[in-house]
C-alpha cells in the first residue's frame, strides 16, 4: 500500500506524492525558510509602539511635581509618571472653588485629605489609597499581619499609553473628571414626605461631554489640577439664587497632589485637657486602655536660634489678606491677625505670624495652595458666616496650608435683615415635632457657625446703643472689636486650635466690665468660644463688647502646640509640665463634643454657646431685663419715613434670639454634671464628675419660671406686634399668611429651648443617676417645679394664650413619656404620671368665669386621662 503524504506549500494547493516522488527535504526547507523571510510577509513582525513625543505632540505640558500634558485641541489631559514615583506616598488634597452652597461647594471649602501612592500592576498604573488611621510597632511580631483583613482602595487603573526609561505616560481624564477622587454628589435619603427628594436640590448625573479642564498647575512640591464638572438633572425642581438652571449645574473642583514633606518635622501627640485639631491613630500593638497615638495639627515652626530663649522662626506662617477685602476693614484684619504674636511669644517665637496685603495686579492665583489667604465673598445663599479650614499631613499633623474665607452678610457693619431674620427668628411651623424635638434631636458639630452667630449677637448690641443714642464712634468700636474677635477666632482654627466652649465662664460679671484688666488678660480664657456679646444698657457700666487679644488659653495652647525643646526628654517633661496646669480656672476647656448647645446633648452647662460670665444664670437674668427694655425703644426707633417695617421685624427677632440664648444656657444646669479633664497626678480639689449643686439648679429653674414660664414673660412684647409686617415681594405671602406667628414664636422658645432638655430622656436619666453620687434634686422634684412654674399663677383666674400652649405641651411631653413614646427610663414614666395626676387634682380646683379657660383646661383633663387610662 502506498503512503501518501499531504504538503502544504506556499501556494496553498495540496499535491499528492507517493513515497517513490519524495523531494529533497532539505532543500525545500530551506526554500521555505526563504519565503519566511520575505519583506512582504509582516504576520510575526511586533508593532511598532508610539513614543511619549508622538502621543503628546499636540498637547501643552505643564511640569512640575507631575508633569500633565493637555490637548490643545480636544482639552483631554495625559498623566506622566516617573519610574522613580513609584511606590512614594503623595498627599492629595480636594478643594470646592466654586458650586451651589446648599451643597456646601463654597469657595475655598476644604475637602478630602489622603495619601496615596502610585504603583505599576503588569501593563496599569494605579492610583492607590493609604490607611493612615493605624499603628504597628514594627518590634511586635504581630505586625506583620498589619495588610490582613484591610483592603485596597484603588481609585484607578489605567492602562500605560506610552513609555521612556524613566517613566508612564497614562490617560487622566478618569482621574479628574468626576467622582473618583472626592465624591462631590453627597449622597440622596429617603423623605418621609413624598415629595421631599422632588423638592430637595441635589446633583444629578455627570455629563462627561459638558465637562471640562479649567487650570492646571504644576509647582515642583504641587500639581493643582482645577475641573469644571457638570451634573444633569432632568427632574429637579428646587433651586436657590445661587443656581441658574437646577437641571444643569457645572462646579468646580480643585484637585492638589502634594510631595509628601521631607524634614524632621516631629508629630506632636494629643491631649484630652486640651484642644487641638488632630488626626487619629489607633495603636493596634498596644495593650493600653487608650491605646492612641493621635497628633495634633500644627505648623512646622523652627526657630532661627534654638539656643535663644526667643527667636524669630526659619520659615514664618504668612497670611495674605486678599484684594476682595474692602478697604475699610484691611487695617483691622491685619492688626487682628497680629495679636496671635502674643501667644506664640509664649511659645518662644518672635514675629511668628505675618501679615500682608495681596496687591490687585499680583500674578499668583488665591487658590494656589502655597498661599495662605483671608478672603470675602458674597454668596448669594451663604452657608456659614465664616470659616477657617485647613489641611494637614495624614502621617505627621504637620500643617501645610490654610485659607480663612468671610461672607459679607456676616462681616460688614451693615446687617442684612431679610437673612438675619430668616436666620434667627423665633418663628416655627406647626409641625409637632418642632414644638416637641426630643422626639429626633441631633446636633452636627462639624461647622464653624461662629459668624453668624456673632453678627446676631451684633445686632443686639447695635440695637442696644440705638436705643439708648450712643455715638457713630461707639458704633464703630463695637464693630471693629466684633471683627477683631471673628478674624483671631478663624485663624486661631488654622493655626490648629479647635474650639473652646469654656472659655466664657472665665471672668464674674463685674470683671468683664473692668476694662483695665479686659485689655490686659481678655474677658474670656480664649478667642475660640461662642460667647455672646457683652453690652449693658447702663452705658455707665459698659466694658469690651469682645475679648480682642488671646486669652490665657491661648496662651497655653499655642505653647503645648509649637514650644521646641533640646532633646526627646525635655519634650516629655516639658509638655508634663505645660499639661499639668490644666486645672488652673483660666485654662478651662471643653469643645464641640461637650457644649450643651442642643437638647440632651453633653452635660457639663459651664461648656456652651452664646452665654458669658462665670455666673451664666445671673448673667442671663441681666439680658432677660435688658430685651424687655429695649421692647419699649424699638417701634419708636425703627419706624422710619420712607421704609417698610422690615428692619423692626428683624431686631425684634434678633431680641426674642437672645431670649433661647439665655434660656438655652439657664436650662443646662437642671441635671447637669461639671466635668474635670485633670489627671490624678495633679490633685485637683474636684472629682472627674460633679453634680451641679442643688442651690444652683434650683435658682436656674426659678430664672425660668420668672422669665419664660410666667404668665407675663412676654408682656413688653405686645406694644411690637402690631408694627412685625413682612417685607413684601413678588407673591411670597406664604399659605400662613404674613402676619408674625407670635403664638408660635413664644412657644418655641419655651419647648425646643427649654422645656425639650429638661424633660429629655437622656436629661431624666442623668438626673436619676447623679442621685447616686451626690446629686438631691431627683426627677419628680424637677417635675413638681415645671408644675408649679407653668400652673400655679393662674390657678384661680383666667389663662392667657401664651399660657395655654405652654400648659398643654407640658402635658403633651409628659404624656409622651409616660407612654414610652420618648425612651425615657422607668422612673422618669413614674414621675411623669405621677406628675400629670398632681396636675388633674390641681385642674379640679382652679377657677375661671373664662370659656376660652374653660375650654382650654377641660382639653387638658382630656389629654392627661387618655395618657393614663390603660388601654
Amino acid at each position: 500500500m502506498k503512503k501518501i503524504l499531504l504538503l502544504v506549500v506556499p501556494s496553498f494547493c495540496l499535491v499528492t506524492l507517493a513515497n517513490s516522488q519524495m523531494p529533497d527535504i532539505a532543500a525545500m526547507r530551506a526554500q521555505m525558510g526563504t519565503m519566511a523571510k520575505s519583506p512582504s510577509d509582516t504576520s510575526k513582525t511586533p508593532a511598532k509602539k508610539a513614543t511619549i513625543t508622538e502621543k503628546v505632540k499636540s498637547s501643552k505640558k505643564h511640569s512640575g511635581l507631575f508633569t500633565l500634558y493637555q490637548d490643545t485641541v480636544t482639552g483631554s489631559v495625559q498623566f506622566y509618571v516617573k519610574k522613580e514615583q513609584l511606590g512614594d506616598e503623595f498627599i492629595y488634597q480636594s478643594f470646592s472653588i466654586n458650586g451651589p452652597t446648599s451643597l456646601s461647594l463654597n469657595q475655598s471649602m476644604h475637602r478630602a485629605t489622603e495619601v496615596f501612592k502610585i504603583e505599576k500592576a503588569f501593563d496599569k498604573i494605579e492610583v492607590k489609597l493609604v490607611n493612615t488611621d493605624t499603628y504597628y510597632d514594627k518590634n511586635n511580631a504581630v505586625s506583620k499581619t498589619s495588610n490582613v483583613d484591610r483592603s485596597e482602595a484603588v481609585v484607578v487603573s489605567e492602562k500605560v499609553v506610552a513609555e521612556d526609561s524613566l517613566g508612564y505616560l497614562i490617560a487622566a481624564d478618569a482621574l479628574f473628571i468626576g467622582d473618583k477622587l472626592d465624591p462631590i454628589k453627597r449622597p440622596s435619603f429617603p423623605s418621609p414626605n413624598p415629595f421631599g427628594a422632588a423638592l430637595q436640590f441635589n446633583l444629578g448625573t455627570i455629563n462627561q461631554a459638558k465637562s471640562k479642564y479649567n487650570t492646571i498647575r504644576s509647582f515642583p512640591n504641587n500639581t493643582d489640577v482645577v475641573v469644571d464638572v457638570a451634573y444633569d438633572n432632568p427632574s429637579a425642581m428646587a433651586g436657590g439664587p445661587d443656581v441658574a438652571d437646577p437641571r444643569y449645574v457645572r462646579v468646580r473642583m480643585q484637585h492638589s497632589f502634594i510631595e509628601m514633606p521631607k524634614n524632621n518635622f516631629k508629630p506632636r501627640k494629643d491631649d484630652h485637657r486640651i484642644g487641638y485639631f488632630m488626626d487619629q491613630v489607633t495603636n493596634r500593638t498596644s495593650t493600653s486602655p487608650v491605646p492612641y497615638k493621635d497628633m495634633i495639627h500644627r505648623w512646622n515652626l523652627k526657630k532661627k536660634d534654638p539656643n535663644a530663649a526667643m527667636s524669630e522662626p526659619e520659615q514664618p506662617i504668612v497670611y495674605w489678606i486678599e484684594n476682595t477685602t474692602p478697604l475699610e476693614y484691611r487695617a483691622t484684619i491685619m492688626e487682628a491677625g497680629l495679636k496671635w504674636n502674643d501667644a506664640f511669644e509664649k511659645a518662644g517665637f518672635k514675629n511668628a505670624v505675618q501679615m500682608k496685603i495681596m496687591p490687585d495686579d499680583a500674578t499668583w492665583d488665591p487658590a494656589d495652595i502655597r498661599y495662605n489667604v483671608i478672603r470675602w465673598v458674597a454668596s448669594a445663599q451663604p452657608s456659614y458666616g465664616a470659616i477657617g479650614p485647613s489641611f494637614a499631613n495624614p502621617k505627621t499633623g504637620e500643617l501645610l496650608g490654610t485659607d480663612i474665607t468671610i461672607e459679607w452678610f456676616s462681616g460688614s457693619a451693615t446687617p442684612m435683615f431679610d437673612e438675619l431674620y430668616n436666620a434667627y427668628t423665633m418663628e416655627a411651623s406647626n409641625e409637632s415635632n418642632n414644638i416637641m424635638p426630643w422626639k429626633n434631636s441631633q446636633h452636627n458639630h462639624a461647622n464653624c457657625n461662629l459668624a453668624s452667630e456673632l453678627k446676631a449677637q451684633l445686632i443686639t448690641g447695635m440695637t442696644t446703643l440705638d436705643a439708648t443714642n450712643a455715638s457713630e464712634a461707639e458704633m464703630k468700636e463695637m464693630h471693629k472689636q466684633f471683627l477683631t474677635y471673628l478674624i483671631m477666632h478663624e485663624m486661631g482654627h488654622t493655626l490648629g486650635l479647635n474650639h473652646n466652649m469654656k472659655a466664657s465662664q472665665m471672668l464674674s460679671p463685674a470683671e468683664v466690665n473692668n476694662k483695665e484688666l479686659t485689655r490686659r488678660i481678655g474677658s474670656m480664657g480664649s478667642v475660640m468660644d461662642y460667647p455672646s456679646i457683652n453690652v449693658s444698657l447702663d452705658r455707665t457700666k459698659q466694658g469690651d463688647y469682645y475679648t480682642t487679644r488671646s486669652g490665657p488659653y491661648d496662651l497655653w495652647a499655642i505653647e503645648y502646640g509649637y514650644r521646641e525643646f533640646e532633646n526627646e526628654t525635655a519634650e516629655i517633661a516639658g509638655l508634663h509640665k505645660i499639661l499639668s496646669r490644666s486645672n488652673e480656672p483660666y485654662l478651662t476647656f471643653g469643645n464641640d463634643g461637650d457644649d450643651m448647645r442642643s437638647p440632651g446633648k453633653a452635660i457639663d452647662p459651664r461648656v456652651n454657646v452664646n452665654d458669658f460670665t462665670n455666673d451664666a444664670i445671673g448673667y442671663a437674668e441681666d439680658r432677660y431685663k435688658l430685651v424687655n427694655n429695649l421692647m419699649g425703644k424699638i417701634v419708636a426707633k425703627y419706624t422710619k419715613s420712607n421704609q417698610t417695617y422690615a428692619e423692626l421685624r428683624a431686631r425684634y427677632g434678633t431680641l426674642n434670639r437672645q431670649r433661647s440664648d439665655m434660656s438655652n444656657a439657664v436650662s443646662r444646669y437642671i441635671g447637669g454634671v461639671y466635668i474635670d479633664r485633670s489627671q490624678p497626678e495633679q490633685n485637683s480639689t474636684n472629682k472627674p464628675l460633679t453634680p451641679v449643686p442643688f442651690a444652683t439648679q434650683k435658682r436656674a429653674m426659678d430664672v425660668l419660671a420668672k422669665n419664660v414660664f410666667a404668665p407675663n414673660a412676654f408682656d413688653a412684647d405686645a406694644q411690637v406686634f402690631p408694627y412685625l409686617q413682612r417685607q413684601r415681594r413678588g407673591f411670597d405671602q406664604g399659605n400662613m399668611g404674613e402676619d408674625f406667628k407670635i403664638s408660635s414664636s413664644a412657644i418655641t422658645l419655651q419647648a425646643s429651648t427649654t422645656l425639650a432638655h429638661i424633660l429629655h430622656p437622656i436629661t431624666l436619666q442623668r438626673i436619676t443617676n447623679t442621685r447616686l453620687y451626690g446629686n438631691t434634686y431627683g426627677v419628680t422634684d424637677v417635675m413638681s417645679d415645671l408644675t408649679k412654674a407653668i400652673f400655679d399663677a393662674d390657678l384661680t383666674g383666667n389663662v392667657n394664650i401664651y399660657r395655654q400652649n405652654l400648659q398643654t405641651t407640658f402635658i403633651e411631653a409628659l404624656a409622651t413619656i409616660t407612654t414610652g413614646k420618648a425612651n425615657a427610663d422607668d422612673i422618669a414614666i413614674s414621675a411623669a404620671r405621677y406628675t400629670l395626676k398632681k396636675i388633674k387634682a390641681k385642674l379640679a380646683t382652679s377657677v375661671s368665669t373664662n370659656e376660652e379657660t374653660k375650654a382650654h383646661r377641660s382639653n387638658l383633663v382630656f389629654m392627661i386621662d387618655d395618657a393614663t387610662t390603660i388601654k
